[in-house]
């Protein structure tokens, strides 16, 4: 038995991609390999259902930090904590460490998940940039190991810090438990329903930002002949580039094809969002691993995304990749699996065996406990 400390920050606060994989990989060691002791280290916790699993489950040990200054306890101050508590391996869920740890017998650990303040800087102020790359410059010289989500984003590291490549580890993330089913067909029509979706759509699912390129797939919209020219459903959130999709598509007469779903957390409506979708539509220019992905491929709907970074990794051999800088070509592929029937029942036969296999959590779980232990 060995104790394990996590950065759980976003494990209690964040309810997207971070927040995600840090309660993914936490419920499936406790459920996995519930011998060890896992504790949690959070600066403060925001109470929902998705949280009251590791605050109510006694095989998780909560240290909430009550004190000022809680960005610095992270850094510094808790430190004092694990020592308490007699870690013998810290996990940083999400690009960071605390400082000096190294001097204090703690073995560390650290999750990258991107690179995308080196990639697009244009999304950042130049103060996070600076901060960030501290932080992740930081946390790459001095943990032990380093836990990258991607082959893609193992070279974007070794790329920009000079990592030498044996200290990383490609472990792909962990599926949300919700998404390792499928809903009955009664049950997903159901919700789809409740949001009065349409019986035929496409599918986005992301932020809404210039790099995920939703802009993109309503170009392509524009291009399909008015019979293909099916509703396009975006669940994700954002502003200024929200805004300039919104112009583009009211100034070419799409508007009406564009259904907006903002703040939707419950990963049991998002599969079946999914499940009942005629193709999903991913065309971003850049992704550490590219989750909504696999989510749509264990979900039995056709993928078409980009031929870039990390997303064929997660596509795998079944699904459809475009160059994202060309719209024409996702119009290709959207009309390609509207009028074939046969091959979008291949991908998705195909993508479902692929997304089970490569990303079964059991398996991806026991990567990182191995991980673990050797270090211990």
């Amino acid at each position: 038995m060995i104790k394990i400390g996590f950065d759980a920050k976003r494990l209690y606060n964040n309810f997207t991609g971070l927040g995600n994989y840090s309660r993914t990989l936490v419920k499936n060691l406790g459920e996995f390999f519930p011998e060890d002791d896992y504790y949690l280290y959070t600066p403060q916790i925001r109470t929902d259902p998705l949280t009251d699993v590791f605050l109510k489950n006694r095989d998780y040990h909560t240290v909430c930090y009550s004190g000022l200054f809680k960005s610095l306890w992270r850094s510094w101050g808790i430190r004092k904590n694990l020592h308490r508590n007699r870690i013998d391996v810290y996990h940083g869920l999400s690009h960071e460490i605390p400082l000096h740890l190294q001097k204090s017998g703690i073995r560390t650990v650290v999750t990258i998940h991107d690179l995308i303040y080196r990639t697009y800087p244009e999304m950042f102020t130049a103060i996070d940039r600076t901060i960030y790359d501290r932080k992740f410059r930081y946390a790459c010289q001095h943990a032990d190991k380093i836990i990258a989500i991607s082959e893609s984003t193992k070279r974007d590291i070794i790329r920009y810090f000079g990592t030498p490549e044996e200290k990383i580890e490609v472990i792909y993330q962990a599926i949300q438990p919700t998404f390792q089913h499928l809903q009955s067909r009664e049950s997903s029509q159901a919700v789809v329903r409740r949001h009065q979706l349409p019986p035929d759509y496409l599918l986005y699912v992301g932020a809404i930002n210039s790099r995920k390129n939703l802009l993109g797939i309503v170009k392509a919209l524009q291009q399909l002949p008015a019979d293909l020219q099916i509703p396009l459903v975006i669940v994700g959130n954002g502003r200024q580039y929200k805004e300039e999709v919104i112009r583009y598509a009211r100034q070419n007469r799409l508007l009406d094809k564009l259904i907006f779903i903002a703040n939707l957390h419950d990963p049991q409506e998002l599969q079946a969002f999914y499940q009942e979708a005629r193709i999903f539509i991913y065309p971003s220019f850049y992704e550490g691993f590219g989750l909504p992905v696999t989510e749509a491929l264990l979900s039995k709907v056709p993928v078409i995304t980009s031929n870039v970074s990390s997303l064929p990794e997660a596509g795998g051999p079944a699904s459809c990749y475009v160059d994202p800088t060309q719209p024409e070509e996702m119009a290709t592929a959207i009309a390609s699996l509207l009028t074939n029937e046969e091959r979008r029942q291949e991908m998705i036969e195909k993508g479902f065996i692929f997304a089970q296999e490569q990303f079964n959590a059991r398996r991806l779980t026991e990567q990182v406990h191995r991980l673990y232990h050797r270090l211990a």
